[in-house]
């Protein structure tokens, strides 16, 4: 019995391969297929089942076209009802599997399909659990995501409450918990940075695990500091349970050459929206007026789903050369199948056309320093509030990148200010969607925080309000 976790970190998401005897079941699939299927023939192993343990909803998953080119069934939970042909797996359902055996247990309270799958040995021993967003490392998934008819998500909370105690806890310590995802995921909130526990360390310091905890504190400790979901996560939802193109058609769609001028006529008449995924580095110095920028090489999938939020929006991609597959495949990943093209040659086309550009106006910590002492420098900064919270500029803003439109009026209108995060990625992200909103009076501040507090520049720490 092997049991690998292909784990991909912009998602923050955990995929899994169990094989057994040359039969192979795969777990929570990503949308790109090839992986599953090149690690099958290279074993000369066969996909038997694909397990979903709920309908994602960050994420769409690659179970319909993993079952059509593999011939395997997709099964979900109890609930589940997708509108496709599927198994509906009964709680306690066995599915064998070579010489181990997997069994559903119905976990539900982060949705009411979510199913936790139990791994077994051949002598009957309990292995592992793919606990889905039921069981995170250090957390439990959100409750507040699958609200229907009068289920609150207090109510949600409160039936994951019964599921964690009923059919996880009671596991033996040395179980392996395998999660769909780990920090950084919007589905939990204080995921740990591994991937991979034992159960008996998660009773021990995962709060939604404590042995006397009642049903109260658990509803309010887990709804408690829960921030609006993103807007495209129920969007990603409907695709998971009625059905999405194949990722070869979403590609044939995008990988579409197009020239300096096509590329611009094509923005004007479609109502596309530019995305330009370079280096933040490479958009500040020039870039296409009115694109937004969000970089592969950061937090790019869920930036874009959080920050462009319709799945059916036409995308145009301006993209390292070499990269426009990588681009296209990642956007998918979040359900934006909707790429029309991409600027063939990259931004120096652009520039060689000709044609006209933007740049982001920037300076570094050490000017800032200066300004902050005369008191002319209004701070804008797009962290999280907990990272504002924890140390910030005494002065600064605190305007969120993920509530960002939230905030637009807050903006200073006729002199300049200045915008920063943690290191210069989430900023530049920001640059773009103030611009493309018509305001430009911004100037980024190179390196953000850090460089900040690298310069000496006064800041301030949280300090605990007394309770007496």
């Amino acid at each position: 019995m092997k049991v690998e976790q292909i784990y991909t970190g912009c998602l923050s998401q955990g995929a899994y391969f169990i094989e057994s005897e040359g039969e192979v079941a795969v777990i929570d699939p990503l949308r790109e297929t090839t992986p599953y299927l090149e690690r099958a023939q290279q074993n000369n192993a066969t996909i038997k089942y694909i397990f979903e343990t709920h309908f994602h909803a960050d994420f769409v998953s690659g179970h319909l076209t993993l079952s059509k080119e593999s011939g395997a069934p997709i099964v979900y939970g109890p609930n589940a009802n997708p509108d496709f042909e599927s198994i509906t797996a009964k709680d306690g359902q066995e599915f064998p599997l070579g010489n181990c055996t997997i069994v559903a247990l119905h976990t539900p309270g982060h949705t009411m399909e979510s199913t936790t799958y139990l791994l077994r040995d051949k002598s009957g021993k309990d292995i592992a659990i793919f606990s889905g967003d039921t069981l995170f490392l250090g957390d439990v998934g959100r409750p507040d995501l699958a609200q229907k008819g009068n289920k609150t998500q207090e109510d949600l909370a409160s039936i994951l409450f019964d599921s964690l105690r009923n059919k996880i806890m009671p596991l033996a310590d040395d179980v392996t918990v395998y999660p769909a995802h780990g920090a950084g995921s919007a589905c939990g909130k204080n995921m740990m940075k591994e991937t991979v526990d034992t159960l008996g360390n998660q009773k021990k310091m995962n709060y939604a695990l404590r042995e006397n905890m009642t049903r109260e504190e658990f509803i309010k400790e887990v709804t408690d500091g829960l921030l609006p979901p993103p807007q495209y996560f129920p969007l990603n939802v409907k695709m998971n349970k009625s059905g999405y193109d194949d990722i070869d058609k979403v590609l044939d769609r995008g990988m579409k050459k197009l020239s300096p001028d096509n590329f611009e006529l094509l923005a004007n008449d479609s109502g596309a929206l530019i995305l330009d995924v370079r280096h933040q580095d490479d958009f500040v110095k020039g870039h296409i007026p009115q694109s937004i920028f969000i970089g592969l090489d950061g937090g790019f999938a869920p930036w874009v789903g959080a920050l462009i939020g319709d799945v059916n929006q036409p995308l145009l991609i301006v993209a390292p050369e070499g990269r426009e597959e990588e681009t296209i495949t990642r956007l998918s990943r979040v359900g934006f199948d909707q790429t029309l093209g991409y600027l063939e040659g990259g931004f120096d086309a652009w520039k060689k056309a000709t044609k006209e550009y933007d740049i982001v106006s920037g300076i570094d910590a050490e000017e800032l320093k200066k300004l902050i002492q005369k008191g002319e420098a209004p701070v804008f900064d797009v962290r999280k509030e907990s990272e504002f919270i924890s140390e910030r500029v005494p002065s600064a803003n605190n305007t969120p990148l993920d509530f960002l439109n939230d905030h637009l009026s807050h903006f200073p209108e006729g002199e300049n200010f200045y915008i920063h995060c943690a290191g210069g990625y989430r900023s530049v992200i920001a640059a773009s969607i103030l611009k493309k909103r018509g305001i430009h009076n911004l100037i980024d501040i190179k390196g953000g925080f850090n460089s900040i507090k690298a310069s000496g520049i006064s800041t301030t720490d949280y300090i605990c309000p007394t309770t007496i």
